[in-house]
This record gives C-alpha cells, sequence and structure tokens, in this order.
C-alpha cells in the first residue's frame, strides 16, 4: 500500500507565503549608514565660479536628457514583469506577436530627438567653455568691463607640488593659489616631469599639465571661498597628497596677501628652484617674494639645469635639417631629460623596484629569441667600443639574462 501527498503549487506557496516581520527592519538598519554621507562635499555641483557653474548646468542637462529614457524603460520593465506574471490570467499571450509599426516609431524617435538633443549641447558647450578661449562675462546676467586686465597665473605641477607664478606681481608660491574675486584669471599650466592635471572643481574643469607643453585655462571666481585644488591623474608615490589651497578673496584682502608674500616670502633664483624642483611629498605652502628671470620659459624649454638644451634651440636645430660630428655628439649630451633625478640620487622607490629584488622587465631577454652578442653588459652597445664582446650566457644573480642599456638610463 502506499500513499502520495499532493505537493503545493510552488507559485501560490510563493504568494501565499507570509513575511517575516523581521525582513521589515532590514531597510531601518541601512538608515545610519546614510548618515556618512553628509560628509560628502557637493562642491562640483554647488560651485562659486561662472565657467564651473556653466559646466554643472551642462551635466545636469546631459543627465535629465538621459533620464527621459532610462526611467520609463525601468518604469515599463516594472510593469511588463508584474503584469505578465505567471499567476496572471487576464494577462493576453500571443506568442506569434512579432510586429508594431507603432512600437517602431515611438522605440526610435524617442532615441533619435535624445542624441540630437545631446548632440547640441556638446557641439555649443565644447565651444563655449573651450579653456583657451578668453572670457567674455562675468557672469550670466555680468559682461566682462572692457577696463578689466585679467590676473595672470603660471601653474607649474612638480613632484608632488604645486608651483605657481604671479608674473604681474613677481611673485611665487608653493601650494598656495589666491584670486580676486570677479576678475578673470589667465592660467598658464605646464609640468616638470610627469603628466598631471590641474582641477579646482569650484573654478573649472580639469586641465592636464605636461612636461615641455603648455595648456591654459581662462576662469572667475564669483563669490569669497575657501577651498582646496588638487592634481586628479597618479604621477607617482606623493600624488595623494597633490593638494594645494585655493582662495578667492576680495580686491583688498588680495593687495594684502600679495603684500605678506612680499615681506615674508625668500628669492626663488635657479638654485632654489632646482631644490625645489627634487621629489617630495606633502609639502607645506610657502611664498617667495621674487623669482628668477625667465623662469616659466626654461621649464617649458626643459632646460632649467645648467647645459640643458632648450627645446626651442632644439626645435631651430631640426628646422635646419639636424646637426653631426663633434658639435652633435656635444648636444647629445645637452638632450638627456630623462631618470635625472635617479641619477642624482633623489628617485623615490618606485614601480620598478620590486620587493623580490628582481631586475625590471625590460631588462629580461624574452624567452625563445636567440640571445644577441652584447647580452649580458649593458655597457656594450655602443657605449664602450674598445671593451670586448661578453658572454652571451652572462646571467643576473637570480637567473634572469640582462639586456643591453638604454639611451636614456
Amino acid at each position: 500500500m502506499s500513499s502520495s501527498t499532493l505537493r503545493p503549487d510552488p507559485i501560490q506557496a510563493a504568494t501565499g507565503r507570509k513575511r517575516s516581520p523581521r525582513r521589515g527592519f532590514v531597510p531601518l538598519l541601512a538608515l545610519p549608514l546614510l548618515t556618512l554621507l553628509g560628509g560628502c562635499n557637493m562642491v562640483v555641483l554647488k560651485p562659486d565660479g561662472f565657467i564651473a557653474e556653466q559646466q554643472r548646468n551642462l551635466v545636469l542637462a546631459s543627465t535629465g536628457l538621459m533620464l527621459l529614457i532610462i526611467v520609463p524603460v525601468i518604469i515599463c520593465t516594472l510593469i511588463f514583469a508584474w503584469h505578465y506574471r505567471a499567476n496572471n490570467e487576464k494577462a493576453v499571450y500571443d506568442p506569434d506577436w512579432h510586429h508594431s509599426t507603432q512600437l517602431e516609431v515611438l522605440i526610435w524617435t524617442a532615441p533619435l530627438l535624445i542624441i540630437i538633443a545631446l548632440g547640441a549641447l556638446t557641439w555649443i558647450g565644447t565651444h563655449t567653455l573651450d579653456p583657451f578661449r578668453p572670457l567674455t562675462r562675468l557672469d550670466a546676467k555680468r559682461a566682462l568691463p572692457a577696463n578689466v586686465e585679467p590676473l595672470q597665473v603660471e601653474a607649474i605641477a612638480m613632484d608632488w607640488k604645486w608651483l605657481f607664478l604671479y608674473p604681474q606681481y613677481g611673485i611665487a608660491t608653493v601650494n598656495d593659489l589666491v584670486v580676486p574675486v570677479d576678475r578673470p584669471v589667465t592660467f598658464k599650466i605646464t609640468a616638470t616631469d610627469v603628466m598631471n592635471t590641474f582641477y579646482v572643481p569650484t573654478l573649472a574643469g580639469m586641465i592636464y599639465a605636461m612636461p615641455g607643453m603648455e595648456t591654459k585655462l581662462h576662469a572667475v571666481i564669483n563669490k569669497a571661498v575657501d577651498s582646496e585644488g588638487r592634481s586628479a591623474h597618479y604621477s607617482g608615490t606623493g600624488f595623494s597628497n597633490m593638494f594645494f589651497k585655493f582662495r578667492g578673496a576680495a580686491d583688498k584682502d588680495f593687495d594684502a596677501w600679495v603684500a605678506k608674500a612680499k615681506a615674508e616670502g625668500g628669492d626663488l633664483n635657479m638654485d632654489a628652484y632646482l631644490k625645489l624642483s627634487e621629489p617630495t611629498e606633502a609639502e607645506p605652502a610657502r611664498y617667495f617674494k621674487s623669482y628668477a628671470d625667465g623662469l616659466y620659459t626654461k621649464i617649458i624649454g626643459l632646460c632649467t639645469r645648467q647645459g640643458q638644451m632648450c627645446v626651442s634651440e632644439m626645435m631651430a636645430i631640426d628646422a635646419r635639417g639636424g646637426q653631426g660630428g663633434a658639435e652633435g655628439e656635444e648636444n647629445y649630451k645637452r638632450l638627456r631629460y630623462d631618470n635625472h633625478f635617479a641619477r642624482e640620487g633623489h628617485e623615490p622607490p618606485g614601480a620598478t623596484g620590486t620587493a623580490a629584488g628582481r631586475t625590471p622587465h625590460g631588462q629580461t631577454q624574452p624567452e625563445g629569441m636567440k640571445p644577441r652578442p652584447d647580452m649580458g653588459d649593458p655597457d656594450s652597445r655602443g657605449q664602450r667600443p674598445d671593451k670586448a664582446q661578453p658572454n652571451a650566457n652572462t646571467e643576473t644573480p637570480n637567473g634572469d639574462q640582462v639586456a643591453p642599456k638604454q639611451l636614456n638610463e
């Protein structure tokens, strides 16, 4: 004799199951976590500069246009999932349905209109918010007066700090940037070593700072503000502390700050600059009442050290078709820019200095390749012609074969 028990329908069991009272408290447990958001800085959405405000509006408008598609799609997904659930017998099931002209028109027309609108916003924003374009307005309601002289600031990204030169006042600062309220500012931006970004969220968007090149930014701050700027591009071990103070000050407060820098600052001559250019972390704010003539031009030309060839001189030689012979050999020595911190003993531990002590991958002979005659001696490749060729099977203590020395090492 056997007996069987009817198993309940899984759908009915799922819909008829009572919810545990404890589950209602789970969302309540997450409420204290929301209080942590109180420390978030909303400066990007509440800027104090006209350029940053326009960029904020562009972001909000673009997000709103995209939500015109995203929100209806999410709502329709939930409605369809509920309406066509398995236990809804009123829902019409039509397995042979495959086309609707009305739906096709709706599905393609709405995204097309939004793409056109986004394209128009991008086109207008790209031209009106071009960082190289001088300002024509102080804000949305005030045009730029004809007699206003923009403030000139030369911003240099260093390892790992910021140097600001004020050519109109002859002062220089480290990690402290002050500009007058409602006065246009023209930034000239470069870097001394690796690529960084100049970013003051309350003033304008981020602009790249690149060695040997100059980028520009035209901006204005419309309120007295005490904020900060940063580099938003990873550039080494000191990147996490590469911040600087940014302040928007009234005209009289700005003049007082300039007078203080002139009274308390030192002299930034070439020797002091070379010392300043050495890699440091968490550098405090510093002031200089004067700086060397042509310092920014030499920084752009990558020729701040004695004997280095400036980029402008290099371009002039290239325009003449190059230079050879003994003079060309001397010029080659003046072009050694890379790894100068390592040669001078200022380079901090880098990513290639592994804890295991292994040599960098660039110094290892790739597996399967026939060893070159100069393997094992980094100086034999055109470096020391009088030295005998080494054994091709020379290896490092950990068993790796060493490739020839690179030209910039």
